[in-house]
């Protein structure tokens, strides 16, 4: 799943708040909180499932905002004419039947042609197939179980379970075995102690980083189990102590890493805790502690603001005055509601500037052809509706922020 060295960027967002239009269907105007011009016309909602309240709600947001950046922009330069975006977006808690009560919610609305999210893996599971049935196009910024696009035999043969569910975040057949490459090639850490909170992203997460790790040499001096219910974590903390390990690796998310990373040093573990995107978020730096520092976390794609693609989603998105960051996944948001765009707009055109009465499915159909230079890069997809672009960063907590380490791609 998750930030870049965002410490300073979310102190300059948090000087203003902008009330979001959460608009489920269109009102005799057209709706509208959603931007500024493209007058009236038709109003195409865009859906978005996220965490907004709870542990994970500092992600949850910066995809939020994101999503209504991409539809005011798309508003404000008429990008697609006779058509207007809102945003509906509701709060999954990080809980998979949540989701898919959302998604239900949302398939219900006929002005929903497209729904970005979720964050968690588990959600976005419990969501394919409501999606899929109502032919209702689904684009994850951050969900990066393979099995959700190669099916859950992926590792012997890759089968795509549903054709309307697309990613621009890559997955972690890739990111696992990155970061092992990292800790034993670069870090030369050769026993560790393997920890996951036994949800989708986290469990799956640590399978690879373990598959990977094991295969280049190293070796797997315990393995652990936690309930991310809770923050004592304590017992595990001895364990990692008693096993001589010099590196553990964490699957699962920031709200129990930061915790689990401040007892282990507790414990006398001097040790870094690596784990991937579900931790990289500044609010991790402030749950460790001081004790953080030298921990190490993969996440997708390059560092949005060393990359000159993003630099116009940076300036906006501060100007926009957000009071919350854009967090790990903002750059991926605004892709993915901006490929709902193009796949919009592309239906439109092709059907004399009006939308079909098979929307949905067209929908569907343009987003696997759809093509475009975006804030994170290249954004198209493969024949699974994984994203192309499978580049991954190692970020290291220094002075009590995330700085990238190292970025690259996988080579198997």
């Amino acid at each position: 799943m998750r930030q870049r060295s965002l410490i300073a960027i979310t102190a300059a967002l948090a000087a203003g708040a902008l009330t979001l239009t959460a608009c489920g269907s269109r009102d005799d105007d057209g709706g509208s909180d959603s931007g500024n011009g493209g007058g009236g016309g038709t109003t195409v909602v865009i859906g978005v499932d996220a965490p907004l309240t709870g542990d994970l709600s500092a992600l949850g947001l910066g995809i939020k905002n994101s999503v209504d950046l991409a539809a005011k922009t798309a508003n404000k330069d008429n990008y697609v004419e006779g058509i207007k975006f809102e945003i509906e977006a509701l709060d999954d808690q990080g809980q998979p039947s949540v989701g898919q009560q959302n998604a239900t919610k949302l398939v219900a609305n006929d002005d929903v042609l497209g729904v970005v999210g979720p964050l968690n893996s588990s959600v976005g599971e419990s969501m394919q197939k409501v999606f899929d049935t109502a032919k209702l196009v689904e684009v994850s910024p951050a969900n990066t179980n393979p099995a959700l696009t190669q099916g859950v035999d992926w590792q012997k043969e890759k089968v795509r379970p549903y054709k309307s569910y697309f990613r621009t975040a890559t997955t972690d057949a890739i990111q696992g075995p990155f970061a092992a490459q990292y800790v034993y090639n670069d870090s030369k850490k050769k026993k560790v102690f393997v920890i996951d909170d036994k949800k989708t992203y986290g469990a799956g997460l640590a399978a690879t980083f373990t598959e990977e790790f094991k295969k280049l040499g190293g070796k797997v001096v315990g393995t652990e189990h936690i309930n991310p219910d809770t923050k004592d974590f304590n017992a595990v903390a001895t364990k990692v102590k008693n096993s001589g390990a010099d590196v553990v690796y964490y699957g699962g998310e920031y709200p129990q890493a930061g915790p689990l990373s401040k007892q282990i040093k507790a414990a006398g573990a001097k040790i870094p805790v690596v784990g991937g995107d579900g931790i990289y978020s500044a609010d991790f730096i402030k749950l460790a502690g001081a004790s953080g520092t030298g921990d190490l976390a993969t996440s997708v794609g390059a560092p949005v603001e060393e990359l000159p693609s993003a630099k116009e989603f940076v300036a906006n998105y501060k100007a926009a005055g957000y009071k919350d960051a854009y967090e790990a996944y903002g750059g991926y948001s605004y892709d993915s509601a901006w490929a709902i765009i193009e796949a919009v707009k592309k239906v439109v055109e092709d059907n004399d500037g009006k939308l079909p009465d098979d929307a949905r499915a067209k929908v569907v159909d343009a987003m696997q052809n759809v093509s475009f230079d975006g804030v994170t890069g290249k954004v198209s997809f493969d024949e699974f509706g994984d994203a192309t672009n499978k580049q991954l960063t190692v970020y290291a907590v220094e002075n009590g922020a995330w700085k990238s380490v190292k970025s690259g791609t996988y080579t198997g």
